[in-house]
């Protein structure tokens, strides 16, 4: 008796092994063929995968110039399916104008022999007969000698890719150049992103302020801008403006700020439910202005009531009452009560004598 083998195996039976009977059931060995088609199919499979999971439009040529690869976001801008893209030579009369064909795919393909990657502008045509003006990123593909063998292609709109640029843009002037405070608080409330004039205006430097509780930079106001941080979390950013008083430290002790806040709640734009990231803090300091009308203020109101106090003495027929009706008049503003005292001089031939001060009059309270 004899053991069947396939051909390609290398396990053989041993000495003192048992040979097994024409009869008994010999298990079908795979295919070496079929074995190596699978790990080929995983790894397409997982390509197709990650490029319909991006969030550009991407499609690859072949050195002839025949698309191989095509995204879901290309359809979504352009309105074919992979199915009617893939195998075409070109985008020739069907994603570009006949007169454009040659230029556009020329400069697409001359990334093949050319060193890092290319950016072009130029129009595509939509399946329903639209154009849409896009910016591309192509670059060379290389074959397992290092040779060309194609080239990809990722592009998107660019009104979409001139609003990522004025963003982040904007991003990095607010953090380097704002004559305002600006803090990005995360969702413990603890700021991660500071800019210099938000540094200057908590005493301390950009990275000393990171990751750091509030408590610990301000010394009054900090209950009151926890709770405005937590509510823009929960709820949004508020309708108007905040004006808070906050304690600074500083080398030479407290000092009392005034700032008008602002709060922008910032959510991931990459997760399909809105996360929120943390909340925007902009800040502006208005102490001197809050200061000045707070004394304005007061001016006019002790105006007001040393002009009642007037009024209301000119109508007082004896004089101590109308000095203790003009001081319950004008108290207000001034002082918590007024009291006015009379010298009583001594005995005129007494010049040692003591002078005495004699209660004239009070007001209620004094």
């Amino acid at each position: 008796m004899s053991a069947s083998r396939r051909s390609g195996t290398t396990d053989e039976l041993g000495p003192d092994e048992p040979e097994r009977g024409t009869d008994a059931p010999v298990a079908d060995e795979a295919d070496p063929a079929v074995e190596a088609d699978e790990p080929e199919r995983d790894d397409s499979d997982l390509l197709a995968a990650l490029l319909d999971g991006m969030d550009a439009a991407l499609c690859a040529f072949d050195a002839d110039g025949a698309v191989t690869h095509w995204n879901r976001e290309a359809e979504r801008i352009l309105g074919w399916t992979a199915t009617e893209a893939v195998g075409r030579h070109g985008f020739a009369g069907w994603a570009v104008r006949t007169a454009d064909a040659e230029e556009v795919e020329g400069r697409l393909m001359s990334a093949m022999h050319a060193p890092g990657r290319q950016v072009h502008e130029f129009a595509l045509l939509t399946k329903d007969g639209g154009r849409v003006l896009v910016r591309t990123q192509s670059a060379a593909v290389r074959g397992p000698d290092g040779k060309p063998a194609g080239v990809y292609c990722a592009f998107s709109e660019v009104h979409a890719q001139i609003d990522l640029e004025r963003s982040i843009a904007l991003s990095e002037a607010l953090f380097e150049d704002a004559s305002w405070g600006v803090v990005l608080v995360d969702a413990d409330l603890r700021p991660a992103v500071v800019n210099a004039h938000a540094a200057r205006s908590l005493g301390t430097g950009r990275t000393a302020v990171l990751g750091r509780p509030l408590g610990e930079l301000l010394t009054q106001g900090v209950e009151e801008l926890e709770s405005a941080l937590t509510h823009v979390l929960a709820e949004g950013a508020p309708p108007a403006p905040a004006e808070i008083w906050v304690g600074v430290r500083t080398p030479d002790g407290e000092k009392r700020r005034c700032w008008r806040s602002g709060f922008l709640r910032l959510a991931s734009p990459l997760a399909e439910e809105p996360v929120p990231l943390g909340v925007g803090w902009l800040f502006q300091d208005v102490t001197e202005s809050k200061q000045s009308e707070q004394e304005a203020a007061l001016l006019r109101f002790r105006t007001n009531q040393l002009h009642r106090a007037t009024r209301a003495a000119a109508e007082c027929e004896n004089p101590a009452e109308a000095a203790t009706v003009h001081l319950d008049f004008s108290l207000a503003g001034f002082a918590d009560h007024a009291i006015v005292d009379r010298v009583t001089a001594g005995p005129a031939t007494d010049a040692d004598a003591p002078v005495r001060l004699v209660r004239a009059a009070a007001t209620p309270s004094g």
